[in-house]
């Protein structure tokens, strides 16, 4: 394998070319029209233009990827996360065309891809569920039946589903009809696929995921836990490993569970077996990603095991270079998702242009980004700047280096979800480990980032003297026009009146 293309963009195509410069395989970056000068593309040995920006006209385009490979001499393909990570069609057509794809195989997609084909492939391994339903249901009557049954609240979610599309939890019975219609017509419109099926409505559980690794001789391991509570809109904002709830007898008993639900689909390469944990520390399986998590950083800093090296070596046929008595947890990390987005205003994605753009060093500290200083934030993809990750040798030294990274991010000319990164490392019930996916409906309202300390206070004073002697220069400067400074240390800004 003297070659990878890598399908995809921004922080994770970066981090995959430098894993493979690593092991001397050279790179090839596609790009959209509004990627042309991104630090993806300038870091591959060599970059190809794949469309005009929208998605659906560049890095979906199966494809012309392909043909760009051909003309290339690729070897094999990593796709990311994302895009089209999780298509088995691609993963067949780059297996006619007699490249390597970087990821399981098309059966493990397919089976994993479908949440009920999933729960049918698992149901075989004695792994806990959640009660529910293991078929379709299209029929209201019949939906209502299995619900009574259940007992409220229940939850209706799409076959194909994933980031919250498609699901709808209905708390009495009245409601059932309007939500499960809902859900099928929003999984119809996201995924192509009504297929919606019932299941019991664990309230606040945690979000707990194990991450497995396996080769193509049926050696299958996994490499701990991830805690991923925290959530907005159903999607991850922040992780940690190992989980605070976390017992040596309840990590053995998940990992083994994880490692069965690989075996059930014949998986190998890396992938994510998540689990919810309900407060008994019971746990049910929920459903498999087969391919590189965005939270997989926080794994690599506790176990020293590099998942994209891993990947290859597995897609070039290798056995696995670590057996599960080598896996070891040595401290603590936690990763903020920086998104492009205004968590004063239920999370909405914000666009525009970073003014300012510096990041923070310092021992344990790693930030996997895909953007610079003077770059504008594209309004065609997800709104992740990047991933703010740090290490420690426990979780209070996590939680310090974390609040003091947020404090050097400093990022000025749109929102990031940093100001709420920092409140959540202060937040008692994080600091406690008290947390499940309800967290920010329970405990964060968005004045709490109003609050300005007295630093702030002093800064914005200078400024406000700087501005009225005249030494900020004229009003068509940076004071008339607005300067966001958006970092946990500094949340002010002026304004227009």
């Amino acid at each position: 394998m003297k070659k990878i293309l890598v399908a995809n963009r921004g922080e994770i195509a970066l981090r995959i070319m430098r894993s493979a410069k690593e092991m001397g395989i050279k790179t090839v970056a596609i790009f959209s029209e509004a990627d042309r000068l991104a630090p993806h593309v300038l870091y591959a040995d060599e970059a190809v233009c794949v469309g005009p920006p929208p998605s659906s006209e560049s890095y979906l385009q199966a494809d012309k990827i392909i043909e760009i490979a051909k003309e290339l001499n690729v070897d094999a393909i990593h796709p990311g996360f994302g895009f089209l990570s999780e298509n088995a069609e691609f993963a067949v057509k780059l297996d006619k065309a007699g490249i390597t794809f970087i990821g399981p195989s098309v059966h493990a997609i397919t089976v994993m891809g479908s949440k009920l084909a999933a729960k049918e492939a698992v149901s075989k391994y004695d792994i806990p569920m959640v009660p529910g339903t293991d078929h379709a249901i299209e029929d209201v009557e019949e939906a209502k039946e299995i619900a009574k049954g259940i007992g409220f609240p229940v939850l209706i979610k799409a076959s194909a589903g994933g980031g919250g599309k498609g699901m709808r939890v209905v708390n009495e019975f009245e409601e059932l009809e309007e939500q499960m219609n809902r859900a099928i017509s929003e999984a119809l419109s996201s995924f192509g696929d009504g297929s919606v099926f019932i299941e019991r409505y664990i309230t606040s559980p945690r979000h707990i995921e194990i991450q497995i690794l396996g080769d193509q001789h049926g050696n299958v391991i996994h490499l701990c836990e991830r805690e991923c509570s925290i959530q907005r809109r159903h999607q991850k904002v922040i992780e940690e490993a190992p989980a605070v709830i976390m017992t040596e007898d309840l990590r053995k008993r998940m990992g083994e569970s994880a490692i069965k639900v690989a075996k059930s689909c014949g998986y190998y390469g890396a992938g994510t077996v998540e689990f919810l944990v309900d407060s008994n520390l019971e746990y049910y399986f929920l459903e498999m990603n087969t391919r590189l998590q965005v939270e997989h950083p926080i794994t690599e800093k506790i176990t020293g095991v590099d998942l994209v090296k891993e990947q290859i070596k597995v897609a070039r046929g290798e056995t696995l270079s670590i057996q599960q008595e080598d896996v070891k947890i040595n401290g603590h990390a936690i990763e903020l998702r920086v998104y492009a987005e205004d968590p004063t205003n239920n999370f909405l994605p914000d666009i525009g242009t970073l003014q300012t753009y510096i990041l923070p060093k310092g021992d344990g500290v790693r930030v996997d980004d895909g953007f610079r200083e003077g770059m504008e934030i594209p309004i065609y993809y997800d709104p992740m700047i990047a991933k703010l990750v740090v290490h420690g040798k426990n979780r209070e030294e996590a939680l310090a280096k974390m609040i003091l990274a947020i404090d050097d991010y400093k990022i000025s000319g749109i929102e990031t979800t940093l100001p709420f990164g920092k409140w959540v490392m202060q937040n008692e019930h994080f600091k406690s480990g008290n947390i499940d996916t309800q967290f920010i409906q329970k405990y964060f309202k968005p004045e709490y980032l109003d609050v300005v300390d007295e630093d702030e206070m002093e800064i914005a004073l200078h400024l406000a003297l700087q501005s009225i002697s005249g030494k900020l220069g004229s009003l068509d400067g940076t004071a008339k026009s607005g300067v966001k400074e958006n970092s946990a240390g500094s949340d002010w800004w002026t304004k227009r009146k």
